[in-house]
């Protein structure tokens, strides 16, 4: 009891929420969450994924953070505290092995974005857009090494602060500021204007309205259910579940602090910079590059077909490329952070170790991952194709086990331990806590026990290349 009563905690609600939030605002949401808007339709995929923010992702995320508050630990302990048993304790590891096998490759991307952020800043803006520049740089030998230490040494360094003076101030002067940059790139890719060598014109407000308007034709069955598992795969990425991170940051809430309210704002916020992720990204990319250049996701997305977008621009274009990879660098950091305060948390609760020590450990693990990931792009290079067809080196190996196997499987788990085991009143008696009663009661018992874990096994079945018919 006495190490529970001296555990850290954060300040107040604010600074859960925007470091919950800025766990959640990360590299997926701004190049993930755009393609995939492009892809299945534009509005038809913002319907499903506002319906399933408010059903699916809600159910996850109070599930998360209200197993960290009820039990006072991080994801390798919390499972089990709440039903002791191997089952629970397996789910524990796999719930931490997600964040250390995202944490290398996470720390490998941030250092692209340091690379981009310091090409823009210096003027070279023009040269980042020319063909090849990014894959030279991936595959050098030394550079991406390098960049790679330097992200991680950031997030270490903040995370080596601990919960108050690291992760929750951090978190209250760069929120603020990716707020306000998503807002201004956002506003600036609507005004552009643009004609192409064949004379056609194309403005931002024309892809905006191709981001937002819902296009149903051939509209399918198939269709309709795979991008209905697109919009909830994305959630993952959106609301940082099944990555151990919510409940290693439920672990740091107060007692007194209303959750469910708390829970609503990190929905409204995430929701909000997803959709803004869009606007920022397809206008733009639809006015220099038509309907062709919204085809691109992922890295090839942010480090080619944006530079190239910027270069356009002409000399505004070095200022605004600037100013997106410093958002971008922000968000990276504030994920990358919460990532690495998943394991140190877990660490520490499970070994009974100092916050230093185990934040040593991580960035030894982290860094030793990063080298492998550096190497897949030349030393190591080979290229297999996975369950999913999709073709793959290190990187990618690593994305598919802890995304496509490991995070549904973990959201299960977390299912079927709450909505089955202990029993749904285990999550609804934290968040009424405090006296107030919980908003979506009713709903939040129907999903947890029956329609979220039916949709995580059909998600889990396709990403294994089982269910192929959607």
């Amino acid at each position: 009891m006495k190490k529970e009563k001296s555990r850290n905690s954060f300040s107040g609600s604010i600074g859960f929420v925007l470091a919950a939030a800025g766990s959640a605002v990360g590299l997926g949401n701004i190049w993930r969450f755009p393609y995939l808007a492009a892809k299945d339709g534009g509005g038809l995929y913002l319907v499903l994924y506002l319906i399933l923010a408010l059903t699916f992702g809600f159910t996850l995320l109070t599930t998360e953070v209200a197993i960290g508050r009820k039990t006072k630990q991080s994801p390798l302990t919390a499972y089990s505290k709440i039903k002791p048993g191997v089952i629970w304790d397996i789910l524990g590891i796999l719930a931490c092995l997600v964040p250390v096998i995202i944490m290398p490759y996470y720390c490998v991307i941030g250092g692209w974005v340091v690379k981009y952020f310091l090409a823009f800043l210096t003027g070279d803006g023009v040269k980042a857009a020319q063909d090849g520049y990014f894959t030279d740089f991936i595959s050098a030998d030394v550079q991406p090494i390098l960049l790679m230490t330097l992200f991680l040494l950031v997030a270490a360094f903040v995370v080596f602060r601990g919960v108050n003076k690291g992760i929750e101030a951090m978190s209250k002067v760069i929120m603020p500021l990716l707020f306000l940059l998503v807002i201004g790139i956002a506003v600036f890719s609507l005004t552009i204007r643009h004609i192409d060598a064949d004379g056609v014109a194309r403005t931002g407000m024309e892809g905006f309205w191709i981001y937002i308007i819902p296009d149903l034709k051939g509209l399918t069955v198939k269709r309709f259910f795979s991008v209905l598992l697109d919009a909830m795969g994305q959630l993952f990425f959106s609301l940082s579940v099944a990555m151990g991170i919510m409940v290693a940051y439920g672990s740091y809430v107060k007692d007194d602090a209303n959750l469910g309210k708390s829970i609503n704002q990190i929905e409204l916020f995430d929701t909000l910079v997803a959709f803004l992720a869009g606007v920022m990204i397809i206008p733009a990319v639809y006015t220099f590059m038509g309907r062709e250049g919204m085809e691109a996701s992922g890295p090839s997305l942010m480090f080619v077909s944006l530079p190239k977008v910027f270069a356009a621009m002409g000399r505004v274009g070095n200022l605004i490329g600037c100013l997106f990879f410093a958002m971008v660098l922000f968000a990276a950091v504030t994920s990358a952070v919460s990532i690495m305060e998943a394991i140190v948390s877990s660490f520490m609760d499970k070994f009974h170790i100092s916050r230093v020590k185990a934040s040593v450990i991580e960035t030894v693990i982290a860094l030793l991952g990063g080298l492998a990931v550096c190497f897949g792009y030349n030393k190591w290079y080979f290229d297999i194709v996975l369950p999913n067809g999709a073709h793959a080196q290190i990187l990618d190996i690593m994305d598919y086990i802890s995304n496509n196997c490991f995070m549904p499987l973990v959201a299960i788990g977390s299912c079927i331990l709450i909505g089955w085991v202990a029993g749904p009143d285990t999550v609804i008696q934290e968040v009424e806590k405090t006296g107030i009663k919980m908003g979506r009661k009713r709903l939040y018992l129907v999903m947890i026990r029956f329609i979220a874990p039916a949709l995580l096994l059909i998600l889990l079945l396709k990403s294994l290349g089982i269910l192929t018919v959607i």
